[in-house]
């Protein structure tokens, strides 16, 4: 797939503000700084599209990129971030458990992990509440440049292993890195092999 457009069009904190449309969506999601906006701008090929910063946390909304004027990309907060307050907290949580739930267009929500760290049980009990809702979700492990290719496939089978524990299947499975562009043409094709299925009706 080429990406010839892609354009921010709405942020916010409430899913029936989403746009109302019947174009799929791919929501992109994990801890903080866990490399997502730089993800979203390595695939889509803006540098600055999505905003990255050294600070954890910043992303608080429901963020829309419309691409090639046919799907979208949705930035949506990190889960986990201890240094917000509690009411911020509650709130980011809410955002995120009504967009996964409600939102009927979303096609598949991408679940970032950062590959240079052991099982993070946030990420197992985030994963385990996809199970349990029967979200669709896909697994995208991030920053594969930091490290060797040996000690790559060792965190990240350590991972895989981790999982089985608790699946039978696992979801699809993604190798990136935003920084040599590891993993773009795979994420990409899935999605175009995704926006040929049909989507459920508009509400």
């Amino acid at each position: 797939m080429n990406i010839t457009t892609a354009k921010f069009e709405i942020s916010n904190t409430d899913v029936n503000k989403c746009p109302a449309t019947t174009r799929h969506e791919y929501a992109f999601i994990g801890r903080s700084n866990v490399g997502k906006s730089s993800l979203i701008n390595m695939l889509t090929g803006r540098k600055g599209l999505a905003m990255t910063s050294s600070t954890p946390g910043k992303t608080t909304l429901i963020n829309h990129f419309l691409i090639n004027e046919d799907w979208y990309i949705v930035d949506l907060p990190g889960y986990g971030y201890a240094q917000r307050g509690k009411q911020m907290q509650a709130q980011i949580k809410r955002i995120i458990e009504e967009y996964i739930l409600q939102r009927a267009q979303m096609t598949c929500l991408f679940v970032l992990i950062d590959s240079r760290h052991n099982p993070q049980k946030i990420d197992m009990e985030f994963i385990e509440w996809l199970g349990e809702n029967g979200v669709p979700f896909a697994i995208v492990f991030t920053k594969l440049d930091k490290m060797s290719s040996t000690a790559g496939k060792i965190q990240t089978r350590k991972y895989l292993d981790t999982l089985r524990e608790q699946w039978e299947e696992l979801p699809p499975v993604f190798y990136t890195s935003s920084s040599d562009g590891r993993g773009r043409k795979e994420l990409l094709d899935y999605i175009e092999e995704l926006n040929k299925l049909p989507l459920v009706d508009e509400e």
